[in-house]
């Protein structure tokens, strides 16, 4: 669940199968207030117009939407004793496309491509504000997921950097607390190439901070990580010393850092 703002009202948004769900409810609420949204969606849907956007927006959607209820309602769209309500049209029709939840984030809610149509029968200034901050929560997300994905990659990568370790670098008579020394300090040749300081140093520098160095990188730092794991763990088979690793994977840090912050500049500047 979410919230943009949209000409200073809350419109909440949910994730239903997967898809976006706009509440018209909260749309409703921004043009008369919370007495008439039942009101505006019920009058709404009654019109020939939305009865037929919605019956092809079903048709295309949905393999299971019963076309010939549909039909007998659209023969009735318009006429002055035409009434029908948003539970009825669901039922009647088997619809997906609108939705009515009960509880405390209860209301009508429509998935996005119904509920910017519906935008129209509130204002278009409102109906293009709502796309648009859609639009804006949607490229957050984005940014979002693609951090947790470099992260998780880097996860992965790391786990076939220390698969290395342990076949080249770690006799089989360490205790486990040998061992990790050992995993904690090839973790720290790659901290060191990167960042230029080691786990420790990191943690005294941000006391305040949770989780480690690697929970803070940019993107582009996790992008290259998961590069330096990859060419560590290569050169670890290889029986290359640690100071001669690390001499490499800075330079290769500092080239391929610089390399990414000038794509993302001049893909800014398009």
């Amino acid at each position: 669940m979410a919230k943009i703002k949209v000409d200073n009202f809350d419109i909440t948004l949910q994730s239903i199968d997967g898809k976006d769900y706009i509440s018209l409810t909260d749309m409703a609420n921004a043009k008369d207030g919370e007495s008439r949204a039942a009101d505006i969606i019920k009058n709404w849907l009654r019109t020939r117009y939305a009865i037929e956007f919605l019956s092809v927006w079903e048709q295309i959607n949905n393999p299971n939407f019963k076309v010939v209820e549909s039909d007998h309602f659209k023969m009735q769209a318009g006429m002055a004793s035409f009434v029908i309500s948003v539970s009825e049209w669901i039922h009647q029709t088997n619809a997906i496309g609108i939705i009515v939840k009960k509880g405390k984030y209860g209301g009508t809610y429509a998935h996005k491509d119904i509920a910017f149509e519906f935008g129209s029968a509130i204002s278009v200034p409102f109906k293009l504000y709502l796309i648009r901050e859609f639009q804006r929560l949607k490229e957050e997300e984005l940014k979002i997921l693609g951090w947790s994905v470099k992260r998780e990659l880097s996860k992965i990568n790391y786990r076939i950097h220390t698969d290395a370790i342990k076949q080249n670098l770690i006799p089989k008579e360490l205790t486990p607390f040998q061992t990790a020394i050992v995993y904690a300090n090839e973790a720290d040749v790659l901290n060191m190439a990167l960042f230029g300081k080691t786990a420790n140093e990191w943690r005294i520098q941000n006391p305040d901070l949770k989780g480690n160095i690697r929970d803070y990188a940019s993107i582009n730092e996790l992008i290259c990580l998961s590069n330096l794991e990859n060419l560590n763990a290569v050169w670890i088979n290889e029986s290359i010393t640690q100071k001669e690793r690390l001499i490499k994977l800075n330079q290769i840090a500092i080239n391929q850092i610089s390399i990414l912050e000038n794509n993302e500049n001049k893909t800014l500047l398009k």
